[in-house]
């Protein structure tokens, strides 16, 4: 649906977006047919537009709290490797704004089912592997250990102490930082790619006709230079649908399999490349609880609570494994079992 003049006129930015639209030639851009296509967990949304039959998205990143060029610059790395990544077609770095080629509507995640799910991830494999594989230092920002470490801690105050009210004295914190220090000091050992940093099924898209790449991937611009396992633990582990352990690992070792032959540098040990993948995962597990509680918190974006129970489940089968992670298996297990006014102790 279309958005009414009285909609554009009451939003400055659409009036601005619209404004600019009109001034872009040979597109035959339909200005009366922008209407909503998505938005996401930052400050950005996106819009679309027709073009006769074609149609094209719109982004709206407001300058003061995004950044256009990150997304320029990733989707300029990305599609040299050959993957299906919306094409720039017009910029306005001024006001943020961005005209992209439209890769459609179906997601992974409404189109994934037990019939098809094989062929959908060798295909989101593949075209992993094809981004990692033309990785190189120094073209990305690195994903080093102060992110890495900054994305633990929003576990810690917007999970534990915000979300769940739990408070941790000066001891507990400290047997939890050792935990972190040992999931960091794998995390830091793996072989460094090319990192989407979201790569799961709500940023994949089914694309039409054969002569088009699968998937269509979306929402690349916090690309950074890290951990090997990491964007295959999105993947696999995706907080939004859920396949059994079994299968995940019939996966893993395909993916482990094909990066050996594209000669990327995985640990050539299955058993120790699956732990890095579980390693990997909870600290991207522990993160994404912490900002789907951030999200709740401080943005009031109700939505994402549902899908905590999932993200805890896997944190929580991993965090049993290992024998080493043994205290943070404790707290998760006082997070579920006790109610939140319950101050936690080792």
């Amino acid at each position: 649906m279309s958005i009414t003049a009285q909609n554009i006129s009451s939003d400055s930015r659409l009036v601005s977006l619209v404004r600019w639209l009109k001034t872009l030639h040979g597109f035959s851009l339909d200005t009366e047919t922008v209407r909503p296509a998505s938005s996401d967990a930052s400050f950005r949304r996106y819009f679309r537009v027709n073009a006769g039959n074609a149609s094209y998205i719109v982004m709206d990143a407001p300058p003061e709290k995004e950044n256009i060029e990150p997304f320029i610059r990733v989707a300029t790395v990305f599609e040299k490797s050959g993957v299906s990544v919306p094409r720039i077609l017009g910029k306005n770095h001024e006001e943020g704004f961005l005209l992209l080629s439209d890769l459609g509507t179906t997601t992974y995640l409404d189109s994934l089912d037990e019939s098809n799910a094989g062929s959908m991830y060798m295909d989101a494999i593949d075209a992993l592997l094809s981004i990692q594989s033309i990785s190189r230092p120094h073209v990305l920002p690195e994903y080093d250990r102060a992110t890495l470490k900054r994305e633990l801690d929003l576990f810690t105050e917007w999970y534990i102490a915000r979300h769940r009210k739990f408070s941790m004295t000066p001891e507990n914190q400290a047997e939890l930082e050792k935990v972190f220090n040992l999931i960091l000091a794998n995390n830091l050992s793996q072989p460094q790619v090319f990192v989407h940093r979201d790569y799961h099924s709500r940023n994949l898209m089914v694309m039409d006709g054969q002569e088009r790449n699968n998937p269509g991937i979306l929402d690349f611009q916090d690309a950074l230079y890290g951990p090997v396992t990491y964007d295959l633990v999105s993947l696999l582990k995706d907080a939004y649908i859920e396949w059994d352990e079994e299968r995940v690992l019939d996966w893993v070792i395909r993916y482990w399999e094909k990066a050996k032959k594209t000669g990327l540098p995985v640990n050539p040990d299955i058993d120790q490349f699956y732990r890095d993948f579980e390693f990997m995962g909870i600290q991207r597990h522990l993160k994404v609880l912490g900002i789907f509680a951030r999200l709740y918190h401080r943005d009031g974006k109700t939505a994402y609570l549902k899908d905590l129970p999932l993200v805890m489940e896997y944190a929580s089968k991993t965090a049993h494994r290992y024998v080493e992670l043994a205290p943070l298996a404790r707290l998760l297990d006082e997070l579920q079992d006790k109610k939140q006014d319950v101050t936690y102790s080792f």
